[in-house]
């Protein structure tokens, strides 16, 4: 199942482009993609204004940040290098935040046992804030067993 805006229930409800509110840190998130595009900005006042975008506005809002030339995001005024287990955990936090949106759960439920694919995301760490293989990889989790894992494996 192609995970995309554009898709019919429950694909395109599962976008990170739709209006699904939810709560991350005390900051009211309108979309995934309002709290991703955020993630280029290191002003927390800018960032909570991103959060509250939809779709397509907040997509155009992040666009032009060149974050990729050092790799750094930020959460909170905060640096997290991309490829990090911190910025992983911190995906992990706003998807398992977004998980208690009831629409988006039914739609993720909706999808039963379907492979889940995104057909127009990138692949790369380095020129994605959320490559494929990640947004993949958190909705079956989501769906298959439930919260991501917010802490670190590690020993």
């Amino acid at each position: 199942m192609d995970i995309g805006s554009n898709n019919s229930y429950p694909a395109g409800t599962l976008s990170n482009f739709a209006p699904h509110p939810f709560t991350f840190d005390g900051v009211e998130c309108a979309s995934m993609e309002g709290f991703l595009q955020s993630l280029k900005f290191s002003n927390p006042e800018m960032q909570i204004y991103v959060c509250t975008l939809v779709g397509i506005k907040a997509k155009h809002k992040g666009k032009h940040k060149n974050w990729y030339r050092d790799q750094t995001l930020y959460w909170k005024g905060i640096p997290i290098k991309r490829d990090s287990e911190a910025y992983q955990l911190l995906l992990n936090r706003a998807y398992n935040q977004l998980n208690k949106n009831p629409g988006f759960r039914s739609a993720l439920l909706a999808t039963n046992k379907a492979t889940l694919t995104h057909s127009v995301g990138k692949h790369d760490i380095h020129h994605t804030v959320l490559t494929v293989q990640e947004f993949c990889s958190r909705l079956t989790y989501l769906r298959d067993v439930g919260d991501l894992p917010e802490t670190s494996t590690k020993g």
